[in-house]
């Protein structure tokens, strides 16, 4: 065998899926639906989710956290209070990589709340036997601790959350996690704070609340509020150091994020990490305190699969005016998120300053069609007189919800020639895939061929058919605007017609598929669908 086959056998092996490694064991706790719109069990639903996932993680069961749950409701543009289908269902326990999802739904029979429920395997999309319990409805903690022994059977028995506030406190809790406004959130986590003041959840929710609303001196108060031997007072320390970061106390900040360096998981080293360099990127580090590079490195290293992280880096990078490291970290970030428009700005910014004028104008115009704020950046950047603008850092605000995109280990470096032979390899599995309607599995094979062919056209045109058969439509969007700009084919102007047409927008609509024909006017499905949009 040739060295250039054992490198590709190397590299297949490196790549291949990883079974149940990252997967395995993973539980989504779905808020249970409230079939009879009773509106003493509006709050109910959520509720269950929670209780029945902190019992889970409780007994040693990986379940899967709320902020998760949000941004894949987020990421699927569905409403929080959706009533869904079980297929919706399926494809939100992908997207978080659950292997078994918990639904059920409450109702209320006389004064006792009745609580049915039932998980799906993922894997199989069987569903398992029903588990039934009823109580009084002020006993509702306990009910669903019962729920949660008998879904509970391989974790260890006995434990059970150490976090049990008034029924009052907690109900509160969860009205202002499910508020649709800030101010109505705050009202509701001011009034569980208030009924039980040892309540740490709610503390940091209300700092999430104050930090969202850009108030940071209130939310400081929050995360400080937290008692020092509970067992969120590390996360509380961190959102406290955030705050430090964001009012400008670079020196407390600093010393903050410096000692949750050094204990703790990796993800959350990473994420410490991450915001050490944030704060010397502000402040001016220096070789003694460390320079902004030097921790974002290590950060890097600690998560080498986190884009934001790899962002930063390159940013910091532009930003020392060390182009050649800039344009390798950058490169590392879009191949991980090839639609992160900052990021393809900032890289072509690095290409120019380092006289690769030709793809430094490539990039531009792929971050113009990726994003809005294009010449806003470019209008920053000339009245800073910097290759880049300042302020486009990511800071971490929660250490343990991590942006992660595409293969998660080093990959092995090789010639230009078995990398294109393997990204085809991918590429053409996850063909087989899609056609057999494996879309989580294809997903994976497509990010392994976008990683080692960053701007595959047909790759990008895949994963944009995908988003759209799943209703992620604004992704859809991103990849096959991608696809385009790598090489304008029909199909990806039709696919991007057929999202715009699911996004109601018909102009746009019409436009792309006017030009599919002056691509091919022999184009059946480009007919078709002016057709259909003329019928309107």
């Amino acid at each position: 065998m040739n060295t250039a086959r054992i490198l590709l056998v190397i590299l297949a092996a490196l790549l291949l899926p990883r079974g149940s490694e990252a997967q395995s064991g993973r539980i989504l706790v779905m808020p249970f639906e409230n079939v009879r719109r009773d509106a003493k069990l509006h709050w109910i639903g959520e509720a269950a989710a929670l209780l029945l996932a902190d019992d889970l993680s409780a007994r040693g069961l990986a379940a899967i956290r709320r902020a998760e749950r949000v941004r894949a409701f987020e990421q699927l543009q569905l409403p929080e209070s959706a009533v869904l289908s079980r297929a919706t269902v399926i494809k939100i326990g992908e997207l978080v990589g659950a292997s078994e999802i918990i639904v059920g739904n409450v109702t209320l029979e006389g004064a006792d709340l009745v609580v049915e429920a039932h998980s799906i395997r993922i894997d199989v999309g069987r569903l398992q036997p029903d588990v039934r319990e009823r109580g009084p409805l002020e006993e509702v903690v306990a009910i669903f601790s019962r729920v949660a022994v008998r879904f509970a059977a391989g974790g260890r028995a006995g434990q059970a959350p150490a976090e049990r506030p008034p029924l009052e406190a907690f109900e509160n809790y969860v009205k202002g996690l499910m508020a649709g406004s800030a101010a109505a959130k705050a009202i509701f986590l001011e009034a569980a704070v208030k009924a039980h003041p040892g309540y740490d959840r709610a503390h940091l929710a209300l700092w999430t609340v104050r930090a969202s609303q850009g108030d940071h001196e209130a939310a400081l108060v929050s995360a400080r509020a937290v008692k020092a031997d509970s067992p969120l007072a590390q996360r509380a320390a961190f959102h406290a150091a955030v705050s430090l970061l964001e009012l400008e106390r670079f020196d407390e900040a600093y010393g903050e994020f410096k000692r949750l360096s050094e204990g703790g998981d990796k993800w959350f080293a990473a994420a410490a990490f991450n915001n050490l360099g944030i704060v010397q990127l502000r402040r001016g580090g220096t070789p003694q305190a460390g320079m902004p590079t030097y921790f974002l490195t290590k950060a890097a290293d600690a998560d080498p699969a986190d884009g934001d992280v790899l962002f930063n880096l390159g940013y910091a990078y532009v930003r020392d005016r060390s182009y050649g490291g800039a344009i390798y970290w950058l490169r590392e970030a879009v191949r991980r998120n090839p639609a992160d428009a900052e990021a393809h700005y900032v890289l072509a910014a690095a290409l120019a300053a380092g006289g690769s004028h030709v793809e430094a104008a490539r990039e531009k115009e792929l971050a113009r069609q990726l994003s809005s704020e294009y010449a806003e950046l470019e209008r920053r950047a000339a009245a800073e007189k910097l290759p880049v603008p300042r302020g486009l850092e990511r800071v971490r605000e929660d250490p343990a919800l991590r942006e992660s995109m595409g293969p998660d280990r080093a990959l092995v470096s090789t010639a230009q020639r078995e990398q294109q032979n393997l990204a085809s390899f991918h590429l053409d599995r996850a063909r087989r895939l899609f056609e057999r309607e494996e879309d989580r599995e294809a997903i994976t094979e497509l990010g392994r061929a976008v990683y080692l062919s960053p701007y595959d056209a047909q790759a990008h045109l895949l994963i944009g058919r995908i988003h759209l058969r799943n209703g992620r439509t604004a992704q859809a969007v991103d990849a096959l605007k991608i696809s385009i700009w790598s090489q304008e084919t029909t199909a990806a102007r039709v696919a991007l017609a057929e999202t715009y047409m699911k996004m109601r927008n018909v102009a746009d609509a019409r436009t792309e598929l006017e030009r599919a024909l002056v691509l091919d006017p022999e184009s059946l499905e480009a007919k078709r669908l002016l057709s259909a949009l003329s019928g309107k």
